[in-house]
């Protein structure tokens, strides 16, 4: 399986992780040791996911594109880590260490990830857009869903899992386009026209 299908499939899975992620919070899934146990897993795989969109998209996305692409991947990095801390630490430590915690460094690098989150997910998704390859509709649905879904303290609980799941449509809908660009990989979408391989 080549390069872009894997993270075709990374894709996939982090869209279906988002979707209960989103439901589980949303009381539609049960609490359990299994849906604790993959919720970190949805960073790590978009992480996979959006390298792989981004070697597509890679030629026509320039500089802005590069940036995107590292800030977004350095936001998803840090996502995965806030979520393994979440899930796996805090609830073995006491809610008054937790709070000190979250009143300090911790709290602090936990802001500073959400930044950096939003802002590689809003540089992405316009070096996206602009560079025709991917499908328009899907990019900004992945880049108004992770709005909130970086804020997840900011706003309301349910703009937030209405975000997770607006951004796992997204998602899908890219590494769909990814998927099929193993057959055809120089296809470009949108205003630019279609520019066939060969």
């Amino acid at each position: 399986m080549s390069v872009q299908r894997v993270a075709a499939v990374a894709g996939f899975a982090c869209a279906g992780l988002l979707v209960v992620n989103a439901a589980r919070r949303g009381g539609l899934l049960p609490e359990t040791a299994f849906t604790h146990a993959i919720a970190p897993f949805a960073a790590l795989t978009g992480l996979l996911a959006i390298t792989g969109i981004y070697l597509l998209i890679r030629v026509r996305a320039g500089a802005l594109g590069l940036v995107g692409y590292v800030l977004n991947s350095a936001g998803l990095a840090g996502a995965f880590a806030v979520e393994y801390t979440l899930h796996f630490v805090f609830p073995y430590l006491g809610g008054g260490t937790v709070s000190e915690l979250l009143a300090g460094g911790t709290g602090r690098a936990f802001l500073v990830t959400s930044a950096v989150l939003l802002v590689g997910v809003v540089t992405f998704s316009v070096a996206a857009v602009r560079s025709g390859v991917m499908p328009v509709v899907g990019v900004v649905l992945y880049g108004v869903g992770m709005v909130p879904g970086s804020l997840r303290n900011v706003v309301p609980e349910p703009v937030y899992l209405g975000g997770l799941v607006m951004a796992a449509v997204g998602v899908a809908w890219m590494v769909t386009r990814l998927w099929n660009a193993e057959e055809e990989p120089m296809v470009a979408l949108g205003s630019r026209g279609a520019s066939p391989a060969g």
